[in-house]
């Protein structure tokens, strides 16, 4: 079982869902009180106490199916010195000039058609749109990484996106041909007023397009390490296009990506716009029916079978240490600390995580407290055993990191169970 304190009184305190406001009655995985993911730790910072935890239960809305954390830490914290660079994955590059290209094609976007993403971080997608002549417009609110968007010449807003933010842009002109909302509807505290404000934005024939990990895959992959603070909602195609109708959208086209374990990519629309809805719609509203995400019994088991996985996490290093051989782990990302901390992982068992990122390197991961190092650290002192934390970014990194294999070292994954990858 996780070893960080479970939430006082989870299920005491009157919750309500925060789209359609009934009470909130199944909570779907307790994973007791944790740091803030993305909190990384300076080392001046780590001598002052430990980090501050907020409990981190997850609950389904039985009105709406809107599965949901409860409220903890201010997006204001949550998101005002962050430290994820988009452009640092090369895979994620190249997935948004994929999705440029095709965006493009598609939509018969010309040059001058204005394209605005929410959430845009460091200009990793608008720097596609901008080369083909596109009018781009970023808003980002971690006011560190709009800088670096800034500095690479894609006009960036700093400021959190809602309906007043649109209506504010709106007022000056600002009407979105294209509105791009890549992993940002999971991380709102208010789904109902972002999308009313997606609404405001959009020009009358425009296309809003939503990527955001898939509840279904979550539950089906025992994803529980995606579960963390920065992450409000967990979605689903059914609570998505309820929220959509709320706003005065509806969604006319669905695909299902691989990315962040299993994403979707919703294609919106303003509801009475000419747009014809897609067999794709169909198809996954029918699998979501068959998964059960409209019945209680769709999210019964999920939390024993996350305690399955981060007793195996334990048991894989407990054995190791024990016989002698050296682990380390490769990717400082959210998933790796709540993984690691629910798991009760500290540096005894988990010495170093590597990561690219120049921003995390020198720094402590929150909670467990296991230091950040560059790869060449890994490379000039070879681990025997390489636990890779964004399991999603397997691929990549077992490509970047190919030097290690080539010197006996081990690559592994922990979700959905242990296995050498």
């Amino acid at each position: 079982m996780a070893i960080w304190p479970r939430a006082v009184a989870a299920g005491a305190m009157s919750r309500h869902c925060r789209f359609c406001a009934a009470p909130l009655n199944r909570v779907l995985i307790d994973l007791g009180c944790t740091p803030l993911a993305n909190a990384l730790v300076s080392p001046e910072a780590a001598a002052l106490g430990p980090d501050p935890v907020w409990p981190l239960v997850v609950r389904v809305c039985e009105a709406c199916w809107l599965v949901q954390a409860d409220d903890a830490a201010r997006p204001e914290v949550l998101f005002a010195d962050y430290p994820y660079f988009s452009s640092v994955s090369s895979s994620w590059v190249a997935h948004a000039a994929r999705f440029a290209a095709e965006a493009i094609d598609r939509f018969g976007l010309a040059p001058g058609a204005r394209v605005v993403e929410v959430a845009s971080n460091d200009g990793y997608l608008l720097q596609h749109f901008a080369a083909a002549g596109m009018d781009v417009l970023g808003i980002e609110p971690a006011a560190n990484i709009a800088r670096v968007a800034v500095s690479r010449g894609i006009a960036t807003e700093c400021r959190f996106f809602g309906l007043a933010a649109a209506q504010d842009l709106a007022a000056r002109g600002v009407r979105a041909d294209l509105l791009v909302a890549n992993n940002v509807l999971a991380h709102v505290p208010d789904p109902g007023g972002f999308l009313a404000g997606v609404a405001a934005l959009l020009a009358a024939d425009g296309v809003a397009s939503f990527e955001f990990p898939h509840l279904l895959r979550l539950l089906a992959g025992i994803q529980f390490d995606t579960i963390y603070h920065e992450h409000f909602s967990y979605l689903s195609l059914l609570a998505v296009e309820r929220m959509l109708a709320r706003a005065g959208l509806r969604a006319f086209d669905v695909q299902g990506l691989d990315t962040h374990g299993g994403s979707l990519r919703v294609f919106a629309c303003h509801a009475g716009a000419r747009r014809v809805a897609q067999p794709g719609l169909t198809m996954l509203r029918a699998q979501e029916a068959a998964a059960g995400l409209h019945r209680p019994f769709g999210y019964h088991d999920f939390a024993p079978r996350a305690e399955a996985v981060q007793y195996g996490v334990r048991s894989f290093l407990g054995c190791a240490a024990a016989s002698g051989r050296r682990v380390a782990g490769y990717g400082a990302a959210a998933k790796g600390a709540t993984l690691l901390n629910t798991s009760g992982i500290t540096a005894p068992l988990l010495p170093r995580v590597a990561d690219r990122s120049a921003a995390k390197q020198g720094r402590l991961l929150p909670g467990c407290r296991i230091p950040i190092v560059t790869p060449d650290a890994l490379l000039a002192d070879p681990p025997d055993d390489l636990l890779i934390l964004p399991w999603n970014l397997a691929a990549e990194v077992s490509r970047e990191m190919a030097a290690l294999r080539h010197a006996g070292t081990r690559f592994w994954a922990a979700v959905p169970q242990m296995r050498e990858v």
